[in-house]
Parts: structure tokens; sequence; C-alpha cells
């Protein structure tokens, strides 16, 4: 399939609780997990449609068939609550992947967190 998305997750660990491609390779469907220190791990290979995002992108399809899922470990604060937990290295290695995927898939069109392809169910703007 053409790839044409980039989906970014977080792995809803609280913060500094350090997992990676071991912890989540049961059901892994991401593409790249990035872990605290910036450690890029390769996860679900780019040849199987992914399992990480069944909402259906522009195209109409579901966006495991045409997008790379990264994950960053974190996005839970100390007490469970969402939150931006990157580290700067995490921050770092994101950018990086990001900007290698897009030169090496030209096709690549946005650049969505997870929640952004999650429906406003109540249309109360929050998702």
């Amino acid at each position: 399939n053409k790839i044409d998305s980039i989906i970014i997750h977080c792995s809803a660990t609280r913060a500094g609780q350090d997992i990676g491609k071991k912890e989540i390779i049961q059901h892994i469907g991401y593409n790249y997990v990035i872990r605290l220190d910036g450690t890029v791990e390769v996860g679900r290979s780019l040849t199987i449609d992914g399992a990480h995002c069944n909402s259906k992108g522009f195209s109409g399809v579901s966006y495991n068939k045409h997008s790379i899922g990264i994950c960053y470990v974190g996005g839970l604060d100390a007490h469970g609550k969402a939150a931006d937990t990157r580290t700067p290295a995490q921050n770092k290695a994101l950018h990086e992947l990001i900007a290698k995927l897009i030169k090496q898939y030209p096709d690549i069109k946005e650049v969505l967190g997870h929640r952004d392809t999650s429906p406003d169910l109540d249309g109360d703007g929050i998702v």
C-alpha cells in the first residue's frame, strides 16, 4: 500500500515508566517505538498492515492500510492523567524519525496524533 500518513501514539504509561517493544510485542501494531532515552525500536514491518488506527483517513480507507504508526513511551503523568511526558531525547528522536520517513515516503501528506483521527462523537470539541 502507498504510505501517505504518520500517526503518533503514546503508550499511555506513567511518566518515567520505561517500556519498549519487548513489553508491547504481544500486540504491537506500531511500526516504531521511541523509548524514554530516545532509542527508536522497530516494531511491525511496514510490509504488513498496521494495527494502530482503525479510523478512516481522507481516502476513506483505514489508516492501518496507509500509515506509519509511531508510539512514544509515556503519555500519563504520575497520577495517571493525560500529559505530554516526552523527554527531550524522545522529542529529538521523534523529529528525526519523522524527517527520515518523509524523505523515504514522499507521498506522506499528514502527520497526526492518534487523537486527531477520532471523531468528536458528542460535538463538544473534545475527542
